[in-house]
């Protein structure tokens, strides 16, 4: 059974179609990459997958069931997680403390202000395993607003991780860096992807990082899907070469 499948879903906003008709099926275990030039539907495409507004048409399924008009909340304790393209951290706490925060939401403790000594334990053990798997041991105590972008954006991922999710939605993750935090944050995604065995569906600009990572690729242009395919056949679409990677058809 697909881990997620999207049918036909569509997004209008008065009379602009931001979303037309787009599919897409995403086994355990994948990691597809969605790309296309600006404005061609990306974020919406992933506002209607992880639930920040309904589709205007189609639907959507989760693990076989129809989460179409499910809410955020409800889609993230099904098992999906969710970066954005600008970081979302809390930047006047330490990166300890806002991974504290993201176990604790994961246990379903917000509203517990008193915690007993084995769950708290269990909870820090917990934040020491994200801190070692985004490889921010060496920060775990820096304000988190303080640290370099690629830090911010590895510590917003662990954040994600911490909900433990089956399927991790990240939204332009190398977005305004260098190459070398560029490098880190793939390095990072691999890890999760292979090592953790963890589905993961990403929006992402930079074709090093898409033909690196990706098993399959969807490429999107006005809101539609232009095509897919593995990366080498992505790589040889005459349609993708004129519509997004620049090159004559």
């Amino acid at each position: 059974m697909s881990l997620l499948v999207v049918e036909n879903a569509s997004r209008h906003f008065g009379s602009l179609v931001a979303v037309n008709s787009v599919s897409l099926t995403v086994p355990p275990g994948e990691l597809r990459a969605i790309i296309g030039p600006n404005g061609a539907g990306k974020t919406t495409f992933f506002n209607l997958i992880s639930g920040f507004f309904p589709p205007t048409s189609g639907r959507i399924l989760f693990q076989g069931q129809d989460i179409t008009q499910a809410s955020p909340e409800e889609r993230v304790a099904m098992g999906m997680a969710r970066t954005f393209q600008i970081t979302e951290i809390f930047p006047e706490l330490s990166v300890r403390e806002n991974l504290r925060i993201a176990v604790e939401v994961a246990a379903g403790l917000r509203r517990s202000p008193w915690l007993r000594r084995a769950v708290n334990a269990q909870i820090r053990q917990r934040i020491e395993v994200l801190l070692r798997m985004g490889g921010l041991e060496a920060r775990a105590g820096r304000l988190a607003g303080e640290l370099p972008h690629g830090d911010q954006r590895a510590a917003e991922i662990m954040m994600a991780l911490a909900l433990k999710p089956q399927l991790l939605l990240l939204d332009e993750p190398t977005a305004g860096m260098g190459d070398q935090e560029t490098y880190d944050i793939t390095q990072l995604i691999r890890r999760l992807h292979k090592d953790q065995k963890l589905t993961i569906v990403l929006i992402e600009h930079d074709m090093r990082v898409v033909f690196h990572l990706a098993d399959r690729i969807t490429v999107l242009a006005e809101g539609a899907v232009l095509g897919e395919g593995t990366p080498e056949e992505i790589a040889r679409d005459e349609r993708v070469q004129a519509a997004y990677l620049g090159k004559a058809a």
